[in-house]
């Protein structure tokens, strides 16, 4: 765990501290405490934030006792961090997690925080490749969590993707913590629960324990590849054959869409449509196929419509808004 932490903590810019996002749970709770080891030992301040969703009785409580822990192993600053869920679109897993992130990154920017580290395991990486499985995703959802995601402008770490679950609790063991253990993590209304229950048990019975290992390190190779594709798609986006009718109306032309390779013109009308103002959450496969067949497959049909009531059209050889 300290190795892992350490790693990520190595090199990492800026004088300001490294927040550890902890729920009390054992993955990071365990992260905390590595942090706590190794962060004064390469002169970083490390402090701590804890989000309260409010979405059981005694959060507020479990909570506290989360930040009076962090501030008993010398982290600093501290927080604990209210959000409301309710009222918000998507099932209640998005939801929470968009609250989580939004007070998480307000509270990077509040400290000057350089990073904040997040607790997933190697394990959590393989749930995710499977929930993308069966999703359909392509490679960008099978692309799993990135190691660090820039978002406003806060890095978001992840240490712990190579390491698996097993050790967070045996660290926790071995420091004398008590992690908490949260109901929804074994709720079957939740599909990652049901995964971490019963599909990930399955397969490792029936193709043995390096499963997960080899379920990460795929995401890890299929980031590659995709970090690989969006650059391509990056530079045909801004390239002359397709930029020639951006200074009209803001199109695309459609003679330079048709001449890309499939999986770097469907990024092109993706990272498009993003610019357009389409809901990223929202902005589906089913959109930017749509988007494709008016390059690939034109009948004369009418407009796509996006999500964020926006709409492109085809007309005298390039898309349109």
């Amino acid at each position: 765990m300290r190795l892992a932490v350490r790693r990520v903590l190595t090199g990492l810019p800026g004088g300001g501290p490294v927040l550890v996002a902890c729920s009390g749970g054992a993955d990071s709770l365990a992260l905390a405490a590595a942090t706590a080891f190794v962060a004064p030992r390469l002169g970083r301040q490390a402090g701590l934030v804890t989000v309260d969703h409010g979405l059981q009785a005694g959060s507020a409580e479990r909570a506290e006792a989360v930040a009076d822990w962090a501030r008993a192993e010398g982290l600093d600053p501290v927080e604990v961090l209210p959000v409301r869920v309710d009222g918000r679109p998507g099932g209640p897993e998005a939801a929470a997690r968009e609250a989580r992130y939004e007070a998480l990154i307000a509270a990077a920017h509040r400290l000057d925080a350089v990073g904040v580290l997040l607790g997933h395991t190697r394990d959590e990486q393989a749930e995710t490749v499977l929930l993308a499985l069966a999703r359909g995703a392509g490679p960008r959802g099978l692309s799993g969590m990135p190691e660090r995601r820039d978002v406003d402008g806060v890095p978001l770490l992840r240490p712990l993707l190579d390491v698996p679950r097993a050790d967070t609790r045996a660290a926790c063991g071995a420091l004398g913590l008590d992690p908490w253990a949260d109901p929804h993590n074994a709720d079957p209304a939740y599909a990652r629960a049901r995964v971490r229950a019963d599909a990930l048990p399955a397969l490792v019975d029936a193709l043995g324990p390096g499963v997960v290992a080899n379920l990460a390190r795929t995401a890890g190779l299929l980031a590659a590849d995709n970090a690989a594709l969006d650059a391509l798609a990056d530079a045909a986006l801004a390239d002359a054959a397709l930029a020639d009718a951006r200074t009209r109306e803001g199109g695309l032309s459609v003679a330079g869409l048709a001449e890309l390779p499939a999986a770097v013109r469907t990024r092109v009308l993706h990272a498009w449509a993003r610019e357009l103002g389409a809901t990223p959450a929202a902005l589906s496969h089913s959109h930017v196929a749509a988007l494709d067949a008016l390059v690939t497959a034109w009948r004369g049909q009418g407009p796509v419509h996006l999500p964020g009531n926006h709409q492109v059209r085809r007309h005298a050889g390039h898309l349109l808004p």
